[in-house]
Protein backbone atom coordinates (compact mmCIF):
# COMPACT_ATOMS: atom_id res chain seq x y z
CA UNK A 1 0.00 0.00 0.00
CA UNK A 2 1.47 3.51 -0.60
CA UNK A 3 1.96 6.16 1.88
CA UNK A 4 -0.88 7.90 1.13
CA UNK A 5 -4.11 7.85 3.58
CA UNK A 6 -6.36 4.95 2.68
CA UNK A 7 -9.84 5.30 1.69
CA UNK A 8 -12.31 5.29 4.66
CA UNK A 9 -15.19 3.23 4.87
CA UNK A 10 -17.43 5.51 3.18
CA UNK A 11 -15.34 5.84 -0.11
CA UNK A 12 -14.70 2.23 -0.19
CA UNK A 13 -18.65 1.38 0.04
CA UNK A 14 -19.40 4.55 -2.78
CA UNK A 15 -16.86 2.62 -5.19
CA UNK A 16 -18.28 -0.65 -4.54
CA UNK A 17 -21.53 0.60 -4.91
CA UNK A 18 -20.39 2.33 -8.72
CA UNK A 19 -18.70 -0.46 -9.72
CA UNK A 20 -21.84 -2.33 -9.11
CA UNK A 21 -23.75 -0.53 -11.05
CA UNK A 22 -26.14 0.51 -8.54
CA UNK A 23 -28.05 3.22 -6.88
CA UNK A 24 -28.88 3.74 -2.93
CA UNK A 25 -31.95 2.67 -3.87
CA UNK A 26 -31.37 -0.79 -5.56
CA UNK A 27 -28.19 -1.49 -3.03
CA UNK A 28 -31.48 -0.99 -0.34
CA UNK A 29 -33.72 -3.40 -2.31
CA UNK A 30 -31.00 -6.38 -2.63
CA UNK A 31 -29.56 -6.22 0.55
CA UNK A 32 -32.45 -5.49 2.93
CA UNK A 33 -30.28 -2.41 4.69
CA UNK A 34 -32.62 0.77 4.51
CA UNK A 35 -31.61 4.04 2.23
CA UNK A 36 -31.17 6.15 5.56
CA UNK A 37 -28.60 3.41 6.63
CA UNK A 38 -26.36 3.50 3.62
CA UNK A 39 -26.46 7.24 2.79
CA UNK A 40 -25.46 7.54 6.83
CA UNK A 41 -22.45 4.93 5.69
CA UNK A 42 -21.56 7.03 2.68
CA UNK A 43 -21.80 10.15 4.53
CA UNK A 44 -19.27 8.96 7.06
CA UNK A 45 -22.06 9.39 9.57
CA UNK A 46 -21.33 5.94 10.96
CA UNK A 47 -17.60 4.72 11.42
CA UNK A 48 -18.60 1.62 12.98
CA UNK A 49 -21.93 -0.39 11.67
CA UNK A 50 -22.66 -3.82 12.70
CA UNK A 51 -20.78 -6.73 10.94
CA UNK A 52 -24.10 -8.40 9.51
CA UNK A 53 -24.48 -5.02 7.65
CA UNK A 54 -21.51 -4.90 6.23
CA UNK A 55 -22.21 -8.14 5.21
CA UNK A 56 -25.74 -7.77 3.85
CA UNK A 57 -24.14 -4.73 1.54
CA UNK A 58 -20.80 -6.98 0.71
CA UNK A 59 -23.45 -10.38 -0.64
CA UNK A 60 -25.58 -7.41 -2.65
CA UNK A 61 -22.67 -5.94 -4.47
CA UNK A 62 -21.18 -9.54 -5.17
CA UNK A 63 -17.63 -7.98 -3.83
CA UNK A 64 -14.43 -10.32 -3.91
CA UNK A 65 -13.57 -11.72 -0.83
CA UNK A 66 -10.29 -9.12 -0.96
CA UNK A 67 -12.85 -6.24 -1.36
CA UNK A 68 -15.00 -8.08 1.39
CA UNK A 69 -11.98 -7.84 3.56
CA UNK A 70 -10.96 -4.46 2.86
CA UNK A 71 -14.61 -2.91 4.09
CA UNK A 72 -14.36 -4.82 6.74
CA UNK A 73 -10.65 -3.51 8.14
CA UNK A 74 -12.00 0.26 6.75
CA UNK A 75 -14.11 0.20 9.85
CA UNK A 76 -10.86 0.39 12.17
CA UNK A 77 -9.61 4.07 12.38
CA UNK A 78 -6.13 2.67 10.55
CA UNK A 79 -5.02 1.59 7.05
CA UNK A 80 -4.75 -2.46 7.01
CA UNK A 81 -1.83 -2.00 4.89
CA UNK A 82 0.15 -0.10 7.43
CA UNK A 83 -1.43 -1.80 10.15
CA UNK A 84 0.52 -5.09 8.28
CA UNK A 85 3.40 -3.31 7.84
CA UNK A 86 3.87 -2.73 11.05
CA UNK A 87 3.35 -5.72 12.71
CA UNK A 88 4.41 -7.94 9.92
CA UNK A 89 7.36 -10.33 10.83
CA UNK A 90 7.21 -13.93 12.08
CA UNK A 91 4.93 -13.87 14.35
CA UNK A 92 2.10 -12.67 11.96
CA UNK A 93 3.08 -14.82 9.08
CA UNK A 94 2.71 -18.53 10.44
CA UNK A 95 2.31 -21.56 8.16
CA UNK A 96 -0.13 -23.90 8.85
CA UNK A 97 0.69 -26.14 11.65
CA UNK A 98 1.31 -29.88 10.99
CA UNK A 99 -1.16 -32.50 12.81
CA UNK A 100 1.27 -35.42 12.18
CA UNK A 101 4.94 -36.86 12.31
CA UNK A 102 6.25 -36.30 8.82
CA UNK A 103 7.35 -39.90 8.32
CA UNK A 104 10.40 -40.07 6.26
CA UNK A 105 11.18 -37.60 3.61
CA UNK A 106 14.37 -37.06 4.70
CA UNK A 107 16.25 -36.41 2.03
CA UNK A 108 13.04 -34.44 0.45
CA UNK A 109 13.34 -32.43 3.19
CA UNK A 110 16.75 -31.53 3.70
CA UNK A 111 16.80 -31.07 -0.24
CA UNK A 112 13.98 -28.63 -0.28
CA UNK A 113 14.94 -26.90 2.67
CA UNK A 114 18.52 -26.38 1.30
CA UNK A 115 17.00 -25.08 -2.08
CA UNK A 116 14.77 -22.35 0.25
CA UNK A 117 17.56 -21.22 2.00
CA UNK A 118 20.06 -20.01 -0.74
CA UNK A 119 19.67 -16.72 -2.38
CA UNK A 120 19.72 -18.68 -5.54
CA UNK A 121 16.35 -20.19 -5.47
CA UNK A 122 13.61 -18.00 -5.39
CA UNK A 123 10.75 -20.24 -7.10
CA UNK A 124 10.28 -23.97 -6.82
CA UNK A 125 7.67 -26.24 -7.53
CA UNK A 126 6.93 -29.39 -6.23
CA UNK A 127 5.26 -31.90 -8.64
CA UNK A 128 3.93 -34.94 -8.20
CA UNK A 129 1.03 -37.46 -7.64
CA UNK A 130 -2.48 -36.57 -5.89
CA UNK A 131 -2.14 -37.92 -2.48
CA UNK A 132 1.66 -38.16 -2.40
CA UNK A 133 2.43 -35.41 0.16
CA UNK A 134 3.35 -32.41 -1.21
CA UNK A 135 1.60 -30.50 0.91
CA UNK A 136 2.54 -32.30 4.07
CA UNK A 137 6.44 -31.86 2.83
CA UNK A 138 6.15 -28.08 2.15
CA UNK A 139 4.48 -28.02 5.35
CA UNK A 140 7.55 -29.49 7.21
CA UNK A 141 10.07 -27.27 5.07
CA UNK A 142 7.90 -23.93 5.81
CA UNK A 143 7.76 -24.81 9.63
CA UNK A 144 11.09 -25.27 9.85
CA UNK A 145 12.29 -22.26 8.24
CA UNK A 146 9.91 -20.30 9.90
CA UNK A 147 11.01 -21.88 13.54
CA UNK A 148 14.88 -22.26 12.96
CA UNK A 149 15.40 -18.92 10.58
CA UNK A 150 12.67 -16.65 12.03
CA UNK A 151 11.44 -16.34 8.31
CA UNK A 152 7.61 -15.23 7.92
CA UNK A 153 5.30 -17.37 5.73
CA UNK A 154 2.08 -16.59 4.24
CA UNK A 155 0.69 -19.99 2.83
CA UNK A 156 -2.06 -19.73 0.47
CA UNK A 157 -4.64 -23.16 -0.40
CA UNK A 158 -5.66 -22.54 -3.93
CA UNK A 159 -7.60 -25.16 -3.97
CA UNK A 160 -10.11 -24.11 -1.46
CA UNK A 161 -8.71 -26.60 1.73
CA UNK A 162 -8.82 -24.61 4.97
CA UNK A 163 -5.43 -23.26 6.00
CA UNK A 164 -4.78 -24.25 9.75
CA UNK A 165 -2.83 -22.20 11.34
CA UNK A 166 -3.92 -22.49 15.60
CA UNK A 167 -5.13 -18.78 14.97
CA UNK A 168 -8.15 -17.30 16.92
CA UNK A 169 -10.81 -16.33 14.53
CA UNK A 170 -10.99 -12.38 14.15
CA UNK A 171 -7.12 -12.74 15.74
CA UNK A 172 -4.32 -10.33 13.54
CA UNK A 173 -2.95 -13.59 12.35
CA UNK A 174 -6.06 -14.74 10.87
CA UNK A 175 -7.19 -11.86 9.77
CA UNK A 176 -3.59 -11.51 8.16
CA UNK A 177 -4.01 -15.13 6.39
CA UNK A 178 -7.30 -13.74 4.94
CA UNK A 179 -6.47 -11.12 3.71
CA UNK A 180 -3.32 -12.13 1.76
CA UNK A 181 -5.42 -15.64 0.38
CA UNK A 182 -8.29 -12.79 -0.99
CA UNK A 183 -5.29 -10.88 -2.68
CA UNK A 184 -3.91 -13.95 -4.49
CA UNK A 185 -6.64 -15.46 -5.50
CA UNK A 186 -8.41 -12.15 -7.05
CA UNK A 187 -5.15 -11.20 -8.85
CA UNK A 188 -5.69 -7.45 -7.34
CA UNK A 189 -3.45 -5.02 -5.22
CA UNK A 190 -0.44 -7.22 -4.73
CA UNK A 191 1.75 -3.65 -5.03
CA UNK A 192 -0.11 -3.36 -0.75
CA UNK A 193 1.23 -6.95 -0.11
CA UNK A 194 4.86 -5.60 -1.75
CA UNK A 195 4.86 -2.61 0.38
CA UNK A 196 3.95 -4.78 3.55
CA UNK A 197 6.54 -7.29 2.92
CA UNK A 198 9.11 -4.80 1.95
CA UNK A 199 13.03 -6.00 2.55
CA UNK A 200 11.99 -8.87 4.88
CA UNK A 201 12.54 -12.14 3.85
CA UNK A 202 9.43 -13.96 3.32
CA UNK A 203 8.22 -17.48 1.84
CA UNK A 204 4.53 -17.38 0.07
CA UNK A 205 3.45 -21.01 -0.49
CA UNK A 206 0.95 -21.72 -2.96
CA UNK A 207 -0.65 -25.13 -2.46
CA UNK A 208 -2.42 -26.56 -5.20
CA UNK A 209 -1.75 -23.99 -7.84
CA UNK A 210 -3.32 -26.85 -10.30
CA UNK A 211 -6.11 -25.07 -8.90
CA UNK A 212 -5.78 -21.80 -9.84
CA UNK A 213 -2.84 -21.07 -12.26
CA UNK A 214 -3.34 -18.12 -13.31
CA UNK A 215 -2.97 -16.80 -9.31
CA UNK A 216 1.20 -17.18 -9.66
CA UNK A 217 1.64 -15.00 -12.82
CA UNK A 218 1.22 -12.07 -10.71
CA UNK A 219 2.73 -13.03 -8.05
CA UNK A 220 5.84 -13.11 -10.37
CA UNK A 221 6.15 -9.46 -10.13
CA UNK A 222 6.98 -9.45 -6.24
CA UNK A 223 10.35 -11.70 -6.75
CA UNK A 224 11.25 -8.23 -8.86
CA UNK A 225 9.88 -5.81 -6.30
CA UNK A 226 10.78 -7.81 -3.41
CA UNK A 227 14.18 -9.15 -3.47
CA UNK A 228 14.20 -11.29 -0.69
CA UNK A 229 11.02 -13.17 -1.23
CA UNK A 230 10.54 -16.72 -2.13
CA UNK A 231 7.79 -18.38 -3.85
CA UNK A 232 7.02 -22.64 -3.49
CA UNK A 233 4.22 -24.40 -5.36
CA UNK A 234 2.57 -27.49 -5.21
CA UNK A 235 1.03 -29.22 -8.19
CA UNK A 236 0.19 -32.38 -10.00
CA UNK A 237 0.81 -31.31 -13.21
CA UNK A 238 4.29 -29.70 -13.78
CA UNK A 239 4.52 -26.02 -15.39
CA UNK A 240 8.08 -25.07 -16.43
CA UNK A 241 7.64 -21.47 -14.82
CA UNK A 242 10.27 -18.64 -16.00
CA UNK A 243 13.21 -18.89 -13.83
CA UNK A 244 11.55 -21.55 -11.35
CA UNK A 245 12.68 -25.16 -10.72
CA UNK A 246 10.89 -28.33 -10.63
CA UNK A 247 11.37 -30.67 -7.39
CA UNK A 248 9.68 -34.37 -8.61
CA UNK A 249 7.79 -35.81 -5.28
CA UNK A 250 7.60 -39.92 -5.81
CA UNK A 251 5.57 -42.32 -3.93
CA UNK A 252 7.59 -43.75 -0.72
CA UNK A 253 9.93 -46.53 -1.45
CA UNK A 254 8.30 -49.62 -1.19
CA UNK A 255 9.73 -52.82 0.10
CA UNK A 256 11.06 -54.94 -3.95
CA UNK A 257 9.32 -58.51 -4.86
CA UNK A 258 12.71 -59.83 -3.71
CA UNK A 259 12.57 -58.85 -0.26
CA UNK A 260 8.89 -59.84 0.28
CA UNK A 261 9.33 -63.05 -1.59
CA UNK A 262 12.09 -64.05 0.88
CA UNK A 263 9.84 -64.33 3.78
CA UNK A 264 12.20 -61.70 5.89
CA UNK A 265 11.42 -60.80 9.77
CA UNK A 266 8.72 -58.15 10.23
CA UNK A 267 11.13 -55.97 11.47
CA UNK A 268 13.56 -56.09 8.18
CA UNK A 269 10.47 -55.02 6.41
CA UNK A 270 9.66 -52.00 8.22
CA UNK A 271 13.78 -50.77 8.42
CA UNK A 272 14.52 -47.99 6.13
CA UNK A 273 10.97 -48.41 4.70
CA UNK A 274 8.97 -45.64 5.66
CA UNK A 275 5.84 -46.82 3.35
CA UNK A 276 5.59 -49.85 5.74
CA UNK A 277 6.51 -47.66 8.80
CA UNK A 278 3.77 -45.64 8.17
CA UNK A 279 0.92 -48.64 7.01
CA UNK A 280 1.85 -50.08 10.16
CA UNK A 281 1.23 -46.29 12.38
CA UNK A 282 -2.22 -46.75 10.31
CA UNK A 283 -3.18 -50.03 11.39
CA UNK A 284 -2.36 -49.82 14.87
CA UNK A 285 -4.81 -46.93 15.06
CA UNK A 286 -7.46 -48.49 13.19
CA UNK A 287 -7.15 -51.69 15.09
CA UNK A 288 -4.88 -51.17 18.48
CA UNK A 289 -5.71 -55.43 18.68
CA UNK A 290 -3.44 -56.34 15.31
CA UNK A 291 -0.06 -56.35 17.27
CA UNK A 292 2.91 -56.01 14.62
CA UNK A 293 3.76 -59.47 14.49
CA UNK A 294 5.81 -60.81 11.47
CA UNK A 295 2.67 -61.99 9.45
CA UNK A 296 0.93 -58.30 9.94
CA UNK A 297 4.12 -56.71 9.04
CA UNK A 298 4.56 -58.64 5.88
CA UNK A 299 1.16 -58.39 5.13
CA UNK A 300 1.34 -54.44 5.44
CA UNK A 301 4.29 -54.46 3.36
CA UNK A 302 2.66 -56.32 0.54
CA UNK A 303 -0.23 -53.64 0.35
CA UNK A 304 2.19 -50.98 0.69
CA UNK A 305 3.66 -52.35 -2.61
CA UNK A 306 -0.41 -53.05 -4.09
CA UNK A 307 -1.15 -48.95 -3.27
CA UNK A 308 2.61 -47.94 -4.62
CA UNK A 309 3.33 -46.34 -1.31
CA UNK A 310 1.27 -42.79 -2.06
CA UNK A 311 0.69 -41.64 1.59
CA UNK A 312 -2.73 -40.56 1.25
CA UNK A 313 -3.57 -44.37 -0.53
CA UNK A 314 -2.14 -46.01 2.64
CA UNK A 315 -4.10 -44.03 5.42
CA UNK A 316 -7.43 -44.62 3.62
CA UNK A 317 -7.12 -48.24 3.16
CA UNK A 318 -6.01 -48.32 6.69
CA UNK A 319 -9.76 -47.53 7.42
CA UNK A 320 -11.15 -50.26 5.70
CA UNK A 321 -9.32 -52.58 8.46
CA UNK A 322 -12.85 -52.07 10.35
CA UNK A 323 -14.46 -54.09 7.56
CA UNK A 324 -11.78 -56.38 6.17
CA UNK A 325 -8.92 -58.33 8.05
CA UNK A 326 -5.43 -57.29 6.60
CA UNK A 327 -5.09 -60.71 4.49
CA UNK A 328 -8.74 -59.47 2.86
CA UNK A 329 -7.78 -56.09 2.10
CA UNK A 330 -4.49 -57.24 0.53
CA UNK A 331 -6.27 -58.96 -1.46
CA UNK A 332 -8.47 -56.07 -2.44
CA UNK A 333 -6.08 -54.24 -3.52
CA UNK A 334 -4.05 -55.99 -5.38
CA UNK A 335 -7.50 -56.40 -7.67
CA UNK A 336 -9.48 -53.48 -7.16
CA UNK A 337 -6.91 -51.13 -5.27
CA UNK A 338 -9.08 -48.02 -6.71
CA UNK A 339 -11.65 -49.10 -4.11
CA UNK A 340 -9.52 -48.53 -1.55
CA UNK A 341 -8.05 -45.03 -1.97
CA UNK A 342 -11.23 -42.90 -0.90
CA UNK A 343 -11.20 -45.07 2.63
CA UNK A 344 -14.43 -46.55 4.11
CA UNK A 345 -15.72 -42.71 5.22
CA UNK A 346 -17.95 -40.97 2.71
CA UNK A 347 -16.33 -37.82 1.99
CA UNK A 348 -17.45 -34.25 2.32
CA UNK A 349 -18.20 -32.96 -0.98
CA UNK A 350 -17.02 -29.52 0.13
CA UNK A 351 -13.75 -31.09 0.36
CA UNK A 352 -13.51 -31.47 -3.34
CA UNK A 353 -12.59 -34.10 -5.63
CA UNK A 354 -11.73 -37.70 -4.06
CA UNK A 355 -8.35 -39.57 -4.32
CA UNK A 356 -9.21 -41.60 -7.27
CA UNK A 357 -10.72 -38.98 -8.92
CA UNK A 358 -7.90 -36.78 -8.59
CA UNK A 359 -6.17 -39.79 -9.94
CA UNK A 360 -8.36 -40.55 -12.70
CA UNK A 361 -7.93 -36.66 -13.42
CA UNK A 362 -3.95 -37.56 -13.79
CA UNK A 363 -3.89 -39.85 -16.28
CA UNK A 364 -6.77 -38.22 -18.50
CA UNK A 365 -5.30 -35.37 -21.01
CA UNK A 366 -2.07 -37.45 -21.58
CA UNK A 367 -0.76 -37.11 -25.23
CA UNK A 368 -1.40 -40.23 -27.50
CA UNK A 369 2.67 -41.34 -27.01
CA UNK A 370 2.57 -41.20 -23.07
CA UNK A 371 -0.84 -43.42 -22.56
CA UNK A 372 0.21 -46.09 -24.96
CA UNK A 373 4.22 -45.55 -22.79
CA UNK A 374 2.00 -46.19 -19.67
CA UNK A 375 0.25 -49.29 -21.58
CA UNK A 376 3.49 -51.13 -22.73
CA UNK A 377 2.92 -55.05 -23.12
CA UNK A 378 6.41 -55.46 -20.88
CA UNK A 379 6.74 -54.51 -17.70
CA UNK A 380 9.49 -53.37 -16.09
CA UNK A 381 10.86 -51.39 -19.23
CA UNK A 382 13.48 -49.41 -20.28
CA UNK A 383 13.22 -46.88 -22.78
CA UNK A 384 14.72 -48.86 -25.47
CA UNK A 385 12.43 -51.90 -24.44
CA UNK A 386 9.24 -49.18 -24.83
CA UNK A 387 10.47 -47.92 -28.12
CA UNK A 388 10.56 -51.12 -29.85
CA UNK A 389 7.13 -52.05 -28.57
CA UNK A 390 5.62 -48.80 -29.66
CA UNK A 391 7.15 -47.84 -32.39
CA UNK A 392 8.50 -44.55 -31.72
CA UNK A 393 11.68 -43.60 -31.52
CA UNK A 394 14.49 -42.87 -28.94
CA UNK A 395 14.35 -39.77 -28.34
CA UNK A 396 10.17 -39.22 -28.36
CA UNK A 397 9.97 -42.70 -25.68
CA UNK A 398 12.91 -40.81 -23.60
CA UNK A 399 11.00 -37.47 -23.38
CA UNK A 400 7.64 -38.91 -22.86
CA UNK A 401 9.45 -41.30 -20.05
CA UNK A 402 10.72 -38.20 -18.20
CA UNK A 403 7.69 -36.56 -18.19
CA UNK A 404 5.57 -39.13 -16.74
CA UNK A 405 8.80 -39.84 -14.36
CA UNK A 406 8.22 -35.71 -13.00
CA UNK A 407 4.41 -36.41 -12.81
CA UNK A 408 4.87 -39.45 -10.18
CA UNK A 409 3.25 -41.59 -12.77
CA UNK A 410 6.09 -44.18 -13.05
CA UNK A 411 9.05 -45.40 -10.74
CA UNK A 412 12.26 -45.64 -11.64
CA UNK A 413 13.55 -48.98 -10.37
CA UNK A 414 17.27 -49.53 -8.47
CA UNK A 415 19.84 -50.15 -10.88
CA UNK A 416 23.12 -52.16 -10.45
CA UNK A 417 26.19 -50.65 -11.51
CA UNK A 418 26.74 -50.46 -15.33
CA UNK A 419 22.74 -51.77 -15.62
CA UNK A 420 20.39 -50.21 -17.65
CA UNK A 421 17.81 -47.32 -16.20
CA UNK A 422 14.08 -49.58 -15.87
CA UNK A 423 11.05 -47.95 -14.94
CA UNK A 424 7.71 -49.28 -13.62
CA UNK A 425 3.75 -47.82 -14.31
CA UNK A 426 2.14 -47.56 -10.95
CA UNK A 427 -0.46 -49.86 -9.99
CA UNK A 428 -2.77 -47.22 -9.26
CA UNK A 429 -2.20 -45.02 -12.34
CA UNK A 430 -2.36 -49.02 -14.34
CA UNK A 431 -6.15 -49.14 -12.71
CA UNK A 432 -6.74 -45.78 -13.52
CA UNK A 433 -5.83 -46.37 -17.34
CA UNK A 434 -8.66 -49.70 -17.10
CA UNK A 435 -11.30 -47.70 -15.55
CA UNK A 436 -11.00 -44.91 -17.83
CA UNK A 437 -10.63 -47.17 -20.70
CA UNK A 438 -14.12 -48.95 -19.31
CA UNK A 439 -15.98 -45.43 -19.05
CA UNK A 440 -14.87 -44.88 -22.67
CA UNK A 441 -16.38 -47.98 -23.77
CA UNK A 442 -19.00 -47.27 -21.93
CA UNK A 443 -19.94 -43.87 -23.13
CA UNK A 444 -18.84 -45.33 -27.01
CA UNK A 445 -21.61 -48.22 -26.52
CA UNK A 446 -24.28 -45.18 -24.85
CA UNK A 447 -23.90 -43.21 -28.20
CA UNK A 448 -24.35 -46.31 -30.26
CA UNK A 449 -27.39 -47.65 -28.79
CA UNK A 450 -28.33 -43.47 -28.98
CA UNK A 451 -27.90 -43.81 -32.40
CA UNK A 452 -29.76 -47.13 -33.19
CA UNK A 453 -32.73 -45.87 -31.32
CA UNK A 454 -33.13 -42.62 -33.62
Amino acid sequence: MNSQTAPGLDVLLQNARRRAGLTQEQLAGLSTVSVRAIRDLELGRVQHPRKETLRLLANAMRLTDARRIELELAVDAQAVGRVFQDIYGADLAVPPAPLRPLVGRRPELEALTARLSTEHERLLTLVGLPGVGKTRLAQEAASLLHSRDRVPVLWVALDGAAETTGAAANSPLSTMTGWVRALVRDGEKLDELATVIGHKPTLIVLDGYDSSPSAIRPLLNLLRVCERVKILTTTCRPVQLPGGRLLPLAPLPVPAPSDLAASLPGDSLVTDRPAVELMLSHVSHMRPDFLPTDTVTTTAAHICRALDGIPQALEAAASWLLLYSPEQLLDIARTVPLVLVDGVTPTDPAAGPTLSDRLAAAVTGLGPRATALLRTPVDPWTVDDAARANGTSLAETARDAHALLVRGLIRQLPTTPGGPVGFTVLNLVRAALVAEQEQQQEREHGSLVDALAE
